[in-house]
């Protein structure tokens, strides 16, 4: 059986296989590892349109995405990261909680 994908396992690849300078990951699920919302800042998105972000994303993913129900990405670069950072006053707000209420997804248990 195939480890239990949780936020920490998630954070430490995209890390590794993208170089990534900061990566934030919410399970969503209530804690079961199925479903989770992601902000990911990595200088090889540079000069990348989102499809190609995302699809490096999604390679650096493979297994792990195969084994998890939902997975929301939101792809910058460094500049990207900073400018939004900044234009927010500094606050992280950390990732898209599209589709949740109070960053989880409806109907889990908790």
């Amino acid at each position: 059986m195939a480890e239990q994908i949780t936020e920490a396992s998630l954070k430490a690849v995209l890390t590794e296989r993208l170089q990534a300078t900061h990566v934030e990951i919410t399970d969503m699920s209530g804690g079961c590892g199925q479903a989770f919302t992601s902000t990911i800042v990595s200088p090889l998105f540079e000069k990348q349109t989102s499809l190609k972000r995302h699809r490096l994303v999604n390679a650096a993913l493979k297994d792990e995405i195969a084994q998890i129900h939902a997975w929301s990405a939101k792809c910058q670069t460094p500049a990207e990261w900073e400018r939004d950072r900044a234009a927010a006053g500094g606050v992280n707000e950390g990732p898209p909680m599209d589709g949740t209420v109070g960053g989880k997804v409806e109907g889990v248990a908790q």
